[in-house]
Formats: C-alpha cells, structure tokens, sequence
C-alpha cells in the first residue's frame, strides 16, 4: 500500500461481513441453529437484526426477544454452536461486487484503510483470506478491543493503527450498528445496502451516504471528497 504524505488524506475504515464480503445470511443461519439447538425458537429476521453487532449483546438481544433466560453455561454453549455452523458454510462465501476493485482503487492511490469486524478473528478469517490484503493492512477484531459494535472502540483502534484522526475518516458499514458505532466515533459514515438494511434505516442511523455495495461505492468516491491523485 503506497501511504500518502498528505496529512489531509482521507482514511477508509471497512466493516467486514455484509460490507467487503457477502456472508450476513451464513451469520443468520449460523445463529438459528445455535438457538434451535438451545430449544430457543426466534424467526430468522429477528434475528438479522442483530447482526453486526457484538456476539455478547446480540445473544442478548436474542433473549430477549425469545423472553426466557440463560446461563452462563448455555450462553457459551449458543456460542460455539454458532461458531461450528458458521464454519460450515465458509466454502459458500463471496467476496461483494467491486470489492477487490475498490480496495486496490484505494491502494493504488495511497488510500489508508483498515478492516474492523465485530467477530473474532477464529470467525472472521475466511472471510478476510477472500479479501487477498496486503500484509500492511490494519485488521481489528472483537479480540483486540473490550466493546464491540456497536460501541466505537473496533473503529478507534482501526484509526489509531493507520495514525489518522477519527475527523479524516470514513467508516463503511451495512449496519445500524456500525453507523451508530460510528456516530460515537465522531466519524463520517457510509451506508450499503448488502447487508439487508434499507436505506431509511441506514441513514436515520447516520449514514452520510447509502449505496447499493462496494461496486456502487467506488463509483461515487468523489461524493465523499475523495480525490484520487495520478500514480
């Protein structure tokens, strides 16, 4: 990655699932069976709204919803349920329209950005071996920081690690909770709509600009401010 000298250069910092890499509904199924499994019966949207935020909170807001309580013991136990079927379907993952394009549009340009994820990277590795990064690429996961989404720290540490203020980044997310996260950041957000969120939702949660994914993205680069010097 060429870095700029340019102290004004914007940053980019990526949420993993639904955002690079298309693998929200794996999660989804992943967690039905984990529930299922703890004799907890939850439709499949409730569910989908809780993705991408922390495994922790989620699981709670699942309770919730389901209205019993749960141990310790059967928490971990929903945990590694999910984590075992999640891996199961790692060979149908994809990488999302004009993703590789656009991290190598940024590259090419001396772009900073990082990859900040809510899953742990036990989880998250598949999905991040399909993004083919280069070595100097900051990755944050749920075991670098105490909170995750949609608490800001996954995208203070990804900006602390690329040495670019939190007002010269831009955070890229599918989920309210990662706009949220990075409304507590103080950071410029933007919204895509692979994930399953609708647009309305996207931007009352704070997105300065909603697309379709990371193709639709890279076409509207200069609508962020992004302007991208000769090489």
């Amino acid at each position: 990655m060429i870095v700029r000298s340019d102290p004004d250069v914007l940053a980019f910092l990526f949420d993993l699932d639904g955002t690079l890499v298309d693998s929200v509904y794996q999660h989804v199924l992943a967690w039905r069976e984990a529930t299922q499994a703890a004799d907890i019966e939850l439709p499949v949207w409730r569910i989908h709204r809780q993705i991408g935020m922390s495994g922790g909170l989620m699981l709670s807001a699942l309770l919730r919803e389901a209205g019993r309580p749960l141990s310790e013991t059967e928490a971990r136990h929903i945990q590694h349920v999910h984590r075992d079927a999640y891996a199961r379907q790692a060979p149908s993952l994809r990488v999302l329209p004009g993703t590789h394009d656009l991290l190598a549009t940024l590259a090419r340009h001396g772009i900073p950005y990082a990859i900040a994820t809510s899953g742990r990277l036990e989880n998250a590795r598949h999905a991040l071996t399909l993004l083919k990064l280069h070595s100097d690429v900051p990755i944050v996961t749920r075991d670098d920081v105490r909170f995750a989404k949609p608490d800001p720290d996954l995208f203070l540490e990804a900006g602390k690690r690329l040495k670019v203020p939190m007002s010269r980044c831009v955070i890229v997310g599918d989920s309210v909770w990662d706009l949220l996260a990075a409304r507590r950041a103080s950071a410029l957000s933007i919204g895509l709509l692979s994930g399953g969120y609708g647009q309305e939702e996207l931007e009352r949660a704070g997105a300065y600009r909603v697309y379709h994914d990371p193709a639709d993205l890279l076409r509207h680069l200069d609508e962020v401010g992004l302007r991208l010097a000769s090489v």
